[in-house]
């Protein structure tokens, strides 16, 4: 019982109905990539519509719902339109903003609450939109994208790092809420990867990846049925170890391996 997986396992994704949220680029494209070469029929969604078409341009599995995930009837509205279009068994939330901001320079309290509604606020409208769809037809699984960055504060992530520790937080108690109606839940936890949002970092990233590995390693925590999916490891796993770390000893660890990040 301890080692059986939390989540039924995705073992084929033939036929199965993927909604996938934050789509247009990096990890989130990546994945809707894998998943249609996979033979799932992949609805995607962000605002970008031309980006969109791109995606789905060749695949006859593929549909593209534009919305705006800080909108909720923008959000309702796409669901809407997925579950007539093809169903829902699978909803993945990629969508996501991230500026590093330090608040010696600059609080930035706009920046900081577009943070909150796009990473945060805006799960939580995929999730009403979706939730009693699951519910009443008792299978289904949602899949939220948080970050390693939520585990500890890190520096220069004080508008993103709490949106997905939030994102985290969220997950777990979905899991244990929605398990009863049969309704898998799993958080998604990636390192440094490849993308548009950390290219804006002016820090050396360890253990940087492109988007099509994380995209990889995600579904391969599907198909084991993992709540959390954490990579690279080698990075990830590190990460972990200082979660447990007395506060003293964390603080002046990370202060000694990020100081010159933070003197620029």
């Amino acid at each position: 019982m301890f080692f059986s997986p939390l989540n039924a396992p995705a073992r084929t994704w033939q036929g199965r109905s993927v909604w996938l949220i934050g789509a247009s680029t990096g990890i989130g494209k990546a994945c809707a990539q894998a998943l249609m070469a996979q033979g799932a029929r992949v609805a995607v969604s962000a605002r970008q519509q031309g980006l969109l078409q791109e995606l789905c341009a060749g695949h006859s599995n593929a549909f593209s719902v534009p919305c705006d995930v800080t909108d909720s009837a923008s959000v309702q509205k796409a669901a809407e339109q997925v579950q007539a279009h093809q169903g829902l068994d699978w909803v993945v939330y990629c969508a996501g903003h991230y500026k590093p901001i330090r608040p010696l320079d600059n609080l930035n309290l706009p920046e900081l609450m577009r943070h909150q509604a796009v990473n945060y606020h805006g799960a939580l409208h995929a999730i009403d939109a979706v939730l009693p769809t699951l519910v009443a037809q008792r299978h289904g699984h949602i899949s939220l994208l948080a970050s390693v960055a939520g585990y500890r504060g890190l520096p220069m992530s004080l508008a993103y790092g709490p949106t997905k520790a939030a994102m985290q937080h969220l997950a777990e108690i979905l899991y244990m809420e929605l398990r009863p109606a049969g309704i898998g839940v799993s958080v998604v936890n990636p390192g440094f990867v490849a993308t548009p949002l950390t290219a804006q970092n002016r820090f050396h990233m360890p253990a940087l990846i492109q988007p099509e590995e994380a995209a990889r390693a995600m579904l391969r925590g599907w198909q084991h049925g993992l709540f959390e999916i954490h990579f690279p490891r080698r990075f990830s796993n590190f990460l972990k170890i200082l979660r447990w770390l007395p506060d003293r000893l964390y603080f002046a660890l990370v202060w000694r391996a990020t100081q010159g990040d933070l003197k620029k």
